[in-house]
């Protein structure tokens, strides 16, 4: 079992910054991938970003590329979210994922969910 806890978000104005962090602990994989989406009303769960164990790999939503940053804390077992230049459609639920990896955008690859934090960014 994998527990995550997330934490970071909040309410900014447009054009403002947020970080999320996601901490995993309890019996982790050897190989795994860890990932953010986000869910926003009345619409279906979406990818956001996600990154391999050793932080070689990264991969983003072309929605936020050059605006958002993942990277992890290996020892701790920690992903970040760094949310820059954010906009009024970026409100929304994010949720942390884990799991063992494979088509990383899609759901299916996480075993593993968050209970999600508000991000509200303001016009």
């Amino acid at each position: 079992q994998v527990h995550l806890v997330e934490s970071g978000g909040g309410l900014v104005q447009a054009g403002g910054s947020l970080r999320l962090s996601c901490a995993a602990s309890g019996r982790t994989f050897v190989t795994y991938v860890m990932g953010w989406f986000r869910q926003a009303p009345g619409k279906e769960r979406e990818f956001v970003a996600a990154i391999g164990r050793t932080a070689t790999n990264t991969y983003y939503a072309d929605s936020v590329k050059g605006r958002f940053s993942i990277s992890k804390a290996n020892a701790e077992n920690t992903v970040y979210l760094q949310m820059n230049s954010l906009k009024p459609e970026d409100t929304a639920v994010y949720y942390c994922a884990y799991g063992p990896g494979g088509n990383v955008v899609l759901p299916t690859a996480y075993n593993y969910w968050g209970q999600g934090t508000q991000v509200t960014v303001s016009s």
